[in-house]
Order: C-alpha cells, then structure tokens, then sequence
C-alpha cells in the first residue's frame, strides 16, 4: 500500500491541476492521497472526483503557513470535513499577506539586483493570485535566467537572511492547530528537517504543538536524508507523536520528489493513518 499525505496543486503552488496530481500519484502506485494545498481547500473537490474514477483514497488536506519563534513553518492538516463552517474564511485570512510579501520581495529584487517585473511576473505563475508564494517568485527568476534552479533562487535571494528575504506574520500556531482540530482533522508537524532548528528549539516546537493538541510529524519526506527519518522517528516515538509520510510533490523532477512514491515509515513509528476512522468526501 504507497500512501503520499502531502501534496500540492495549481491551486496553490504545484504545477498541475488537482485532477492531475492524482491521476499521477494513482499511475505510481498511490492508494491513499491527500492535497494539502498551501492555506487553501478549493482543490480538494475536483481531487475527491478524480480520487473516484481511480480508485484512490483521497484525505483532507492542507498545508497552514504559521509564524512560531519569527521563523515560518508548516502545519499540516488530515482528514478534517472541508465543509466545517468558517474553515475557508480562517484559511483566506491567512493568504491574504501573500500579495503584500510578493510587493515588498519584488521591491527589494529591483533595488538590491536591479531585476524588474517580479511582481507581474510572480502574479502570473500564480493559477490564484492570493496563493501567490515564494515558489513563484524563483520561478520567475528561474525562466528569466536570474537563476540557474528553484534552489538558487532561495539561496542566493529568497531563503532566511538573504537579501530579498521578507518575513511574514502568519497563523501562530495554536491558530492552526485549532482550526484543523475544530474541522475533525489531525494536525501534523510538516518536514521539520527543513527549518534547521538546533535540537533545543526543536524539542520546544515538539513540547509546544503537543501541548496544543498535535497529534503527528512528518518523519518521511522526500527532503528528508534516511538519518533524518530516522532521527525524527526517535523523536515521534519519544515524544508519542504518530508519523506521517509525504512526497511535498509540487512538479515533475523538483527536488526528487516522486508523487505516489514517498519514504517509508521506519518500522518503529505509529502511522498517522490509524488515525482515519472516518474519511469525510
């Protein structure tokens, strides 16, 4: 059974339509999905059509941009019922800095590069104007040569502490915890590799989520090294936290990851999938 809990679409800043990441991750194998869009759930009806026609387990998804420590990091959200009233109004409220961030960006790329036209050029790329995202931008600067890849662009301009780095006050995180909660869902802490934290503030995001009502991490991700899985196996396990796995698919051949085709849990962890007693469509 190949199970992928974290995904993305055009809905936010993946390059396919929502019926397409799942007719992909069905032809590699996939037998339960989950869309977890960026700060948006408008994906997840077509996805649930096209889940049918294929036979695929499709979970609730969506991925809650939070502020925590003046860093951002990813809450994941599973299995919660899209029709909760005032989910979409919580998540709109969120995306709504994006447009604000994307200006402020593109004035510092004119100003510190002298590269014209990021705004525009961003809005573009974006399938919503309101989910507008720092993928883009190094998309756009990927396209227009500023860059030689998507990596580039995050380590030269738009990563933490570069020139072009612009921080943003998003969700706290009980913020997101509570919204997923409130819906019925699971709240998962995303590829925590990616945010470098030193083991002490590491443990202190764990604590503080936990105290929250998290209930998993992802300890399987495509951009996880098999010594971080196995590391944040340990912690899940120590901590009491179910695992999840997911491929952070946003396009073919980005990052190495593989739609469908995630990491295996080490054998140790609990799956956050034991979780699913009910699947809301």
């Amino acid at each position: 059974m190949s199970i992928d809990l974290h995904c993305h679409s055009h809905v936010s800043d993946g390059k396919f339509p929502p019926s397409e990441v799942v007719r992909l991750a069905h032809a590699n194998g996939a037998t339960m999905l989950s869309l977890t869009d960026h700060d948006h759930i408008g994906g997840l009806a077509e996805a649930h059509l096209a889940a049918q026609d294929h036979g695929v387990n499709l979970i609730n998804g969506v991925e809650i941009s939070v502020t925590w420590r003046a860093r951002t990091v990813h809450i994941v959200g599973l299995n919660f019922d899209r029709h909760h009233a005032g989910l979409p109004e919580k998540l709109a409220q969120i995306r709504s800095g994006r447009l604000t961030r994307l200006q402020k960006i593109a004035e510092r790329l004119a100003k510190k590069a002298k590269i014209d036209g990021v705004y525009e050029g961003a809005l573009a790329l974006a399938e919503n104007p309101d989910t507008v995202s720092r993928t883009h931008i190094a998309q756009f600067l990927c396209q227009n040569g500023h860059v030689a890849d998507k990596d580039e662009a995050f380590k030269k301009w738009l990563g933490d502490g570069k020139p072009a780095c612009v921080k943003h006050e998003w969700a706290t995180l009980a913020e997101a915890v509570a919204m997923i909660h409130t819906a019925g869902g699971v709240a998962v802490i995303a590829h925590p590799a990616r945010y470098r934290l030193s083991a002490t503030a590491m443990r202190a995001l764990l604590e503080e989520f936990i105290a929250l009502g998290g209930q998993a991490i992802e300890v399987a991700c495509s951009v996880h090294s098999l010594n971080e899985r196995l590391n944040f196996a340990l912690l899940a396990n120590r901590y009491g936290l179910y695992a999840s796995r997911g491929s952070d698919f946003h396009g073919q051949g980005e990052y190495g990851c593989i739609i469908g085709r995630p990491p295996e849990l080490p054998l140790t962890c609990r799956p956050v999938w034991q979780l699913f007693e009910h699947q809301e469509h």
